[in-house]
């Protein structure tokens, strides 16, 4: 590792509110720097140490320290309201925006493909997110050490704005199992789905735009990247219009 490359990886670190430098740190040795370069490697660099191992790890720690964090700070919550904050914490939505927040991309190190396709950087960025709190972990002494020390560091002030937000608005970013769950509580059914692609531009926020009935009669539109994003959207302006007493549904056949 050249001293620049190993500079810009401590200086990345302490961004994150994690010094390796600090006492109780691995230090910026190259063997102590090595998982988190091996995190920051993207595996279409066609390099044999590349993030993949270490998102594997990052998963099953990244877990558990969401249920750490929620016990320690929302311990008051039903274990049912934790399994559902826990999976927006350490969703692959919630991953690519910390990676976005954190600035990850200027120490990201991707093959060409990579780098130009702008429709998958949220993805790229939500993979080596998950593999550098593995790297963390690893670095930190893994569970032989205070592995868990730095990836509590690092996320939990982003966990603690993102829970209460959460907890505001519990259908936040999960706005389809929210209309599905009112619909049926409604005797009407499920919600039906229509998407259409208005661009073929990968990077276009309203590539594909979807309307959203229940029973037969259109309650949201909206507009996404993605086909699922769109359907999020629209299901999302379907919920606001429930909630402010939009026109009300006919009841269900038979019903």
């Amino acid at each position: 590792m050249n001293p620049d490359r190993r500079q810009q990886l401590v200086a990345f670190l302490q961004t994150l509110g994690v010094d390796p430098l600090a006492p109780g740190g691995p230090g910026a040795a190259d063997q102590a720097l090595a998982p988190v370069e091996e995190a920051l490697t993207h595996s279409s660099t066609g390099r044999v140490q590349n993030h993949e191992r270490l998102e594997f790890l990052g998963d099953a720690v990244l877990r558990l320290a969401a249920s750490d964090f929620l016990q320690q700070q929302h311990g008051e919550l039903s274990v049912g309201r934790c399994s559902a904050l826990r999976a927006q914490l350490v969703s692959d939505r919630w991953l690519a925006e910390l990676g976005e927040r954190c600035g990850i991309d200027a120490v990201l190190q991707l093959g060409p493909m990579a780098s130009g396709d702008l429709a998958g950087k949220a993805t790229v960025r939500a993979e080596c997110a998950e593999a550098l709190i593995g790297a963390l972990y690893e670095a930190w002494g893994g569970r032989d050490g205070g592995g868990l020390q730095p990836v509590h560091q690092w996320l939990t002030p982003h966990w603690q704005a993102a829970s209460r937000e959460l907890l505001a608005d519990p259908d936040l970013h999960n706005w389809k199992s929210a209309l599905q769950e009112w619909s049926q509580a409604q005797a009407a059914g499920l919600p039906s789905y229509s998407c259409s692609e208005q661009s073929q531009v990968h990077a276009d926020p309203k590539r594909f735009r979807c309307t959203v009935a229940i029973n037969g009669e259109q309650r949201g539109e909206g507009s996404g990247p993605s086909r699922r994003a769109a359907e999020q959207d629209a299901a999302r302006v379907a919920i606001a219009s429930i909630r402010k007493g939009g026109p009300g549904l006919r009841p269900a056949r038979g019903s």
